[in-house]
């Protein structure tokens, strides 16, 4: 059976706000909090260091996707070059990696909501929110694409907002309830919180919060002139680092010492509500709530392309609508996401972040077959006789110190007591898909 094609409708302009809306997420809006009392000032380089290796990864991802871009998923690649098996257990972790965030995400929103309407069940908030956006993914790529775009835009606007913010009220030494603003705010009271384990602890947060930027891999097949809109969504990650999230911590600690910030609380509402801002609380609310739709929306598009692409043209799943879009893959994973809904029903306590945490440590095995695949890809026949657009810089030494650095972040995710069942869940999520794989007579 020939595999049928998806169409490609996605515009520089979409593909540049679904880039940068997988770099800001709730890790910024929420999770800088605890960055910051973990590791101080010290943070900015933790970002910087972790923004580079990021961007490294993202840089062998797109020389993969200009290699090729016809394939559906960047998944696709490591299947070519690590063979079926690996193929099919990174595959099935990326979809349920996708499906277990998505669950996440979900339940979020539904607590999101509950802020506003707190006599709603919060199921109603849930189910509305999956039909909406399961309605979106299957009506047009252009639709996702528009809506990413929009959900990325607010983002951006509140990050902006806090940016300016900081660095006006430092110019003019602007008084606060806490004092007189000024630059020197975010060195005076030193530079590193904690040495030792809490400052590591700073960089597999760090990692987390970039969770999601490789989503971009996702829409190459169905991207306008992809020889052109992907190496400059990828190149421009960096300064979007640089911008928005160096340019947001630097001014929560130039507004606020970073001594005064709670890790229980996002350290946006306590910097809008320490300038006087008494609706604080709501409009973070809302753009934390815009970040969870989106992650949501990112979802669905994702893990109904992660079906498409491992159903090898056979079954259900490869089927594409009218509007060549994979409808079935997406239908069935919004199912599986809503299978959450029943479940915060029942259970009303949310009883996901174990799951979460598994999910995420899977994620550094992903980017590190990602920069194997590349090493691969460098190795082989296609690399020698294509047409070389975009590549990774300083390769294969780059791969090497990426690879070092994620296995790093692992040690830390194993060693961590917070996350040490989570890392060995993930380890043993593996091992039992591998042998699966092994078993399996179909693959050579």
């Amino acid at each position: 059976m020939a595999k049928e094609k998806l169409e490609r409708n996605l515009s520089q302009r979409h593909v540049s706000m679904i880039a940068l809306g997988g770099t800001i997420g709730t890790g910024l809006f929420l999770g800088a909090g605890e960055s910051i009392q973990k590791a101080g000032p010290a943070i900015l380089l933790i970002y910087i260091v972790t923004g580079f290796f990021i961007f490294a990864m993202m840089r062998a991802l797109g020389e993969l996707l200009v290699s090729d871009s016809s394939k559906p998923v960047f998944i696709d690649f490591m299947e070519q070059y690590l063979g079926q098996r690996a193929g099919f257990v990174l595959g099935w972790t990326y979809w349920l990696g996708w499906i277990i965030i998505a669950m996440a995400e979900l339940t979020a929103i539904g607590n999101y909501m509950h802020f506003w309407f707190p006599t709603t069940p919060v199921w109603i908030w849930e189910l509305a929110f999956l039909v909406i956006l399961y309605g979106i993914n299957i009506t047009a790529v252009e639709a996702f694409g528009e809506t990413e775009f929009w959900f990325s835009l607010i983002k951006i606007f509140a990050i902006v907002a806090m940016i300016v913010v900081g660095f006006i009220m430092a110019a003019f030494q602007m008084k606060t309830s806490v004092g007189v603003t000024h630059f020197s705010t975010l060195w005076q009271h030193g530079l590193v919180a904690h040495h030792g384990h809490q400052l590591l602890a700073a960089f597999q947060m760090a990692f987390f919060a970039f969770l999601g930027v490789e989503f971009v891999g996702i829409t190459a097949a169905e991207t306008k002139d992809p020889l052109k809109t992907i190496p400059k969504a990828i190149d421009s990650i960096v300064i979007r680092i640089l911008i928005f999230y160096i340019g947001a911590l630097s001014a929560i600690m130039i507004i606020q010492p970073w001594t005064d910030y709670s890790g229980q609380m996002s350290p946006f509402v306590q910097v809008f509500s320490g300038i006087g801002i008494t609706s604080a609380a709501g409009i973070i609310n809302f753009v934390v709530l815009t970040a969870a739709a989106s992650s949501l929306n990112s979802s669905l598009f994702t893990t109904g392309r992660m079906l498409y692409s491992l159903s090898e043209g056979k079954g259900p799943f490869a089927k594409l609508n009218r509007h060549a879009i994979p409808m079935k893959a997406i239908s069935f994973s919004a199912v599986i996401i809503g299978l959450v809904i029943v479940l915060n029903y029942i259970f009303p306590n949310d009883a996901f972040s174990l799951v979460t945490s598994t999910a995420s440590a899977t994620f550094l095995v992903i980017y590190g077959a990602l920069m194997v695949t590349h090493l691969k890809f460098r190795k082989s026949a296609n690399y020698r006789k294509g047409k070389h657009y975009f590549r990774l810089p300083g390769a294969p030494y780059t791969n090497y110190l990426t690879l070092i650095f994620l296995f790093g972040i692992f040690l830390i995710l194993l060693f961590t007591p917070a996350t040490t069942v989570t890392t060995v869940l993930a380890i043993i999520w593996f091992i039992v898909l591998t042998v699966i794989a092994f078993y399996r007579k179909s693959f050579k």
